[in-house]
């Protein structure tokens, strides 16, 4: 119990110096440090403690650039792990694994509403493991509502980060209606976990699918939403050596 306690009790610390370090403006210095000359987009950019990782951070800063069309804005991404210092000097922090990615990302009607980092034990192989990217987007139309969440794997390979996983779609919320009551809906739902099989060193990767689907209308008063049955569906991504591919079979719940 007093060992359960104390090692409670350190990563409690751990993760207090790690949001004190990102707090403290981490990611700002970073951006200094490589673009200096850029605009940093401070809203959406991310500093957050890898958890399992002593003085590890992961970093991303999003760049806005001039866009060609209208109204839209382009934005390269710049992905680090960043170790800090063993006295906790965040001057002094170095960037471990970079991946500058131009032109990552995009928006125009369909705005970027986050970034976040997942932090959850992507275990590929004894010695990789992976840390997610979501971006959650989100549209402007009232009658045509619309959102979504990607997911993208980066595995650390010494100086480079390789993405293994991109942009996985694992929530989508659409629909269309006539902003009093008629309209049909759909929501899907996906998870990722880790499988038990592997393929090319990297350990499968299962997808579960959850769609749901609604429909309302007016009837006499009162506006009727209807539910259609839930669909589910599992599929099984594999590794082919450089990333994470749909396998050709998908099964049905």
């Amino acid at each position: 119990m007093a060992r359960r306690l104390l090692v409670a009790l350190l990563l409690a610390l751990l993760s207090a110096v790690g949001h004190a370090a990102c707090d403290t403006g981490l990611a700002e210095r970073i951006h200094a440090k490589l673009h200096a000359q850029r605009a940093l987009d401070h809203e959406r950019a991310v500093c957050q403690p890898w958890r399992g990782f002593a003085g590890r951070f992961i970093v991303v800063l999003p760049l806005p650039r001039p866009s060609t069309r209208a109204g839209a804005t382009q934005f390269d991404l710049d992905v680090l792990v960043v170790q800090q210092a063993d006295n906790g000097n965040t001057d002094r922090a170095t960037v471990v694994s970079r991946l500058f990615e131009p032109s990552a990302m995009s928006e125009d009607a369909v705005r970027i509403g986050q970034i976040k980092v997942d932090t959850a034990r992507y275990t590929l192989a004894s010695e990789a493991r992976a840390f997610g990217l979501r971006i959650v987007r989100q549209g402007s139309s009232r009658v045509n509502p619309y959102s979504n969440e990607t997911l993208t794997l980066y595995v650390p390979r010494g100086p480079r980060l390789a993405k293994v996983l991109d942009r996985l779609e694992v929530a989508l919320e659409r629909g269309e209606w006539d902003a009093n009551c008629a309209g049909n809906f759909e929501t899907v739902r996906s998870s990722v976990t880790i499988a038990r099989s592997a393929s090319n060193g990297y350990a499968d990767l299962l997808l579960r699918q959850t769609r749901t689907e609604t429909r309302s209308s007016g009837q006499g008063d009162e506006c009727v939403t209807q539910e259609r049955p839930a669909k589910f569906k599992s599929q099984t991504l594999r590794y082919d050596g450089a990333a994470y591919r749909a396998a050709k079979r998908s099964a049905a719940d």
